[in-house]
């Protein structure tokens, strides 16, 4: 919920308590003081109106799930708002007579009042309600980020795993070359030894023929 739209709304419902009670006490002046406590009213009603543009122009500004939360309470806050401009425009009708007078606020006026007080009560009460649908897509807002708080984390972790087995991977591919290497090495390795065993034993066979040869031609003199 906006803190904005709560700021306006408080300064509202303060306002139009206040302008309530303005109405039923001017309904039984006469004369400079009705007229004075009219003007008050009139202009408190002029703020109330600004109050309502202001959080009308707030509450489009904000998601389209808040909004309309917010919108339907402007629209609970125009009614209560209309009621006082129609309590105000007849009681500063001059048209009635003192006997007219005396049974409007002994009736009519006080229909009206018990209408509004009633209209009041709904306000109240579909305020509460909205209050707690605010409370409601609070509490479903803050469990999205918490969910996608964890799921940034998952994706971390898993980001961190997937580049361990890459390196390992790579390891392992060095590895294998270092192998191949070393293969390579030791078949050199053997077949230079094998090489060289061909020659010591042909070396080693030269040598048992010249010495049987040597032994032959002296025994044969």
């Amino acid at each position: 919920m906006s803190e904005v739209f709560e700021g306006y709304e408080r300064q509202y419902c303060e306002l139009s308590a206040n302008l309530s009670k303005k109405c039923t006490a001017s309904g039984a002046l006469a004369g400079e003081q009705k007229k004075q406590k009219l003007s008050d009213v009139k202009a408190g009603v002029e703020d109330a109106e600004a109050l309502i543009r202001k959080m009308d122009l707030e509450a489009r500004s904000l998601q389209p799930n808040v909004k309309a939360v917010l919108l339907a309470k402007l629209r609970e806050y125009k009614s209560d708002l209309n009621n006082l401009k129609s309590e105000v425009k007849r009681i500063a009708s001059g048209n009635l007579n003192a006997a007219a007078r005396d049974e409007l606020l002994e009736s009519g006026m006080a229909d009206t009042l018990t209408a509004s007080a009633d209209q009041r009560s709904r306000l109240m009460t579909t305020t509460e309600r909205l209050n707690q649908s605010g409370d409601r897509i609070k509490d479903s807002r803050r469990t999205m980020l918490e969910t996608e708080e964890l799921g940034v984390s998952i994706l971390q972790d898993l980001h961190s795993q997937r580049q361990a087995l890459l390196h390992a991977n790579n390891t392992l591919h060095g590895v294998d070359d270092n192998i191949g290497k070393s293969k390579k090495i030791l078949t050199a390795i053997s077949r230079r030894m094998s090489r060289n065993k061909w020659i010591i034993g042909t070396i080693i066979a030269v040598l048992i023929i010249a010495i049987a040869l040597v032994l032959y031609f002296k025994l044969a003199k």
